[in-house]
């Protein structure tokens, strides 16, 4: 294979690196946000800067809309992967820190093979359901460490961001065979932020006292934790031979974010998150192991 092949072949880890740094950081630019708006209010506005970035784009490359009969799937998958996900995500900040954010979105890839194996009849071998097996019980670890009646709500809202990313990346998967990578994903951020203008009203009285670092907080959020880290992502996915090629960047998230939230809040992970995570991290490489193998 030459070099022009080989860079050709490898520029899926280019949009997925990218997106993966966006996404570490998307916690810690929420927190900012929430210094002046609700999370219901945070979602509406991040997705209306996200669908003005896309209808520019659209209307620089004259790309028109879907086939009528795949807008009810559009809102589907946007419902899923924007709605659902980006509230449930808002409030998971609110109660757990960036670390244990990311640590728990390693499960996305494993749902989103279990997603695969029922509905698109995908296999799963033993080795990875003992995988999934040990990463739910790091899960576990992390919910429950402060006693058996304790549940720290975040968590359980992340763990339902979780699942809607989960059922929008199979959307994708099946969108991806009609239509590109940005189209996709512009009509499916387009149809959840439909539906998140139903929190518009409460936003609008939160615009008034929110501060510039807030609005830029959102700003970004919708620019490129929304519009370019999505469509990068889906992109990765056209171009990889391998779903894993692109979900094992994920891996890198938690201490991206970890990072992220020590040197700009200070942020120390908990005893829980440090034991948590290792059952988590180790049943997403003995997943990808087995899916390699």
């Amino acid at each position: 294979m030459g070099k022009t092949e080989k860079t050709s072949a490898n520029s899926y880890m280019i949009y997925a690196g990218i997106t993966t740094v966006i996404w570490a950081t998307a916690v810690l630019f929420t927190q900012y946000a929430q210094e002046s708006f609700s999370s219901q209010s945070i979602g509406v506005l991040r997705y209306l800067f996200a669908t003005a970035a896309i209808l520019a784009v659209m209307a620089v490359k004259r790309i028109g809309p879907p086939k009528l009969k795949d807008v009810p799937r559009f809102l589907l998958s946007g419902f899923l992967g924007f709605t659902c996900y980006v509230t449930a995500f808002n409030l998971s900040v609110q109660t757990i820190t960036g670390a244990t954010c990311s640590i728990i979105g390693q499960v996305i890839p494993i749902l989103t093979a279990v997603f695969s194996c029922v509905f698109l009849r995908e296999r799963i071998a033993l080795r990875g359901w003992l995988a999934i097996g040990m990463a739910f019980a790091g899960i576990l670890v992390m919910t429950l460490w402060n006693g058996a009646f304790s549940v720290n709500p975040g968590i359980l809202w992340m763990l339902f961001a979780a699942v809607s990313l989960s059922a929008y990346n199979l959307t994708q998967r099946i969108f991806i065979k009609d239509y590109t990578a940005f189209q996709s994903t512009a009509y499916s951020i387009i149809g959840g932020t439909l539906f998140l203008l139903v929190f518009l009203p409460g936003a609008v009285s939160e615009i008034e006292t929110a501060s510039a670092a807030s609005w830029g907080a959102v700003a970004y959020l919708g620019v490129f934790g929304g519009a370019v880290a999505y469509v990068f992502w889906t992109r990765a996915f056209s171009l990889a031979e391998r779903t894993s090629d692109v979900s094992n960047f994920m891996f890198a998230q938690p201490l991206i974010a970890s990072l992220a939230g020590f040197v700009f809040r200070g942020e120390v992970p908990g005893i829980e998150t440090v034991l948590g995570g290792i059952l988590v991290l180790g049943g997403m490489f003995l997943f990808q192991a087995g899916n390699r193998a």
